[in-house]
């Protein structure tokens, strides 16, 4: 089993790895929707948005580890406004897929986020 901290990546927030590998799947920290280039900056506006920025900041974690959005097996994404932005977060979501095969997913609803975030996704990727 191999743990993960991503060089240029900032610190999580909460006590864990970036990500953990462990019989060739790699097990990714929840993202959600902050600049991984400046983490204190406001999180960017909507659900659109934020699912935009929390796709590329999980493309960007699996490319730190040789791998890609078409790579990912499962996901989990967590909503705060689960009717209100399900039809959004699906169109933004799908948007940021690679054409083919796209992952098995699950979509809850909760109180709340880190930092108010709408949306936090974690995920699970294969390496070929």
């Amino acid at each position: 089993m191999r743990h993960h901290l991503l060089a240029g990546f900032p610190p999580s927030v909460s006590p864990s790895s970036h990500a953990v590998e462990a019989d060739g799947f790699v097990f990714l920290t929840g993202q959600f929707p902050r600049d991984l280039d400046d983490p204190d900056a406001p999180l960017p506006e909507g659900i659109a948005a934020q699912t935009a920025r929390t796709m590329g900041n999980l493309s960007r974690a699996l490319g730190a580890l040789g791998l890609g959005l078409q790579h990912l097996v499962s996901v989990r994404v967590y909503l705060t406004q689960f009717e209100r932005d399900y039809a959004a977060m699906n169109a933004a979501y799908a948007a940021a897929l690679p054409d083919g095969g796209r992952p098995v997913r699950t979509c809850v609803g909760v109180t709340a986020l880190v930092r108010g975030a709408l949306i936090e996704i974690e995920a699970v990727a294969k390496r070929p």
